[in-house]
C-alpha cells in the first residue's frame, strides 16, 4: 500500500507544485530528510490531496489561506508559486487574502499579500 501511496502522492505533488520544484527537492534530499520526504509525499499528497472530495484548485485555495493564517511564511511562498499549476488566479489570492484578514487577522493577511505581490510580480 505505501509503494501506490507514494506513487500516486509524488503524480499529485508533480501536478501541484511541478517538476522542477519536486526535482529540486528530490535532488536535495538526503539521509536526515529521506523518511520525512517520503511520510509527506505518502501522507499528504498521496492520502488527503489525492482523494476526490475536492478539486485541486480548491485543495490549493483552502492549502494557501491556511498557511497564511498560519503564518508558514516558506510554505506560502512555495504554494503561490505553484499556483501556475493548479490554475489558482491572481484575483482569487486576492480575494482568498481579505477572507484570511476577516477570520484569521489582519496581521497575517498583510503578510500573505506582501508574499504574493512579491512573487506575482517576479514572474
Amino acid at each position: 500500500m505505501t509503494d501506490k501511496k507514494y506513487t500516486q502522492g509524488m503524480k499529485v505533488r508533480r501536478a501541484v507544485l511541478g517538476d522542477a520544484h519536486v526535482d529540486r527537492a528530490e535532488a536535495n534530499k538526503s539521509d536526515f530528510d529521506a523518511d520525512f520526504q517520503q511520510f509527506i509525499t505518502e501522507t499528504a499528497w498521496g492520502s488527503v490531496w489525492a482523494r476526490p472530495g475536492l478539486d485541486q484548485k480548491t485543495r490549493h485555495l483552502l492549502t494557501i489561506a491556511m498557511l497564511a493564517a498560519l503564518g508558514r511564511e516558506a510554505e506560502l511562498a512555495m504554494h503561490i508559486r505553484a499556483t501556475r499549476h493548479t490554475g489558482v488566479t491572481p484575483e482569487e489570492l486576492k480575494e482568498l487574502f481579505l477572507q484570511v484578514a476577516i477570520y484569521a487577522g489582519v496581521p497575517a493577511a498583510n503578510t500573505a499579500v506582501a508574499i504574493a505581490k512579491q512573487i506575482l510580480s517576479e514572474e
